[in-house]
């Protein structure tokens, strides 16, 4: 199964921050389809999202952005849908 999936992320302004935030899905052999970050004072807010997603692979990413370094808040938004 796969998901559509987007990730909402909020975060401390830092230089390395979004290499880090990429890297889950390097690490798994995803590309996002779509990356948009903005700077709003010292907070960034980024999304990032996927169109197919395989399922086993969300939780798992979704727990490491938690875990990048000046990450506040994860959210995430997406559905199931049959396999590609």
């Amino acid at each position: 199964m796969y998901e559509d999936v987007e990730f909402s992320v909020q975060a401390e302004v830092s230089p390395g921050l979004l290499s880090r935030l990429l890297q889950p899905f390097a690490k798994r052999d995803l590309v996002p389809d779509h990356v948009e970050a903005r700077r709003d004072g010292v907070t960034m807010r980024i999304s990032l999202g996927l169109r197919a997603m395989p399922s086993e692979m969300v939780h798992l990413v979704e727990g490491n952005l938690g875990q990048v370094i000046g990450v506040f808040e994860v959210r995430r938004r997406g559905g199931l849908r049959a396999a590609a």
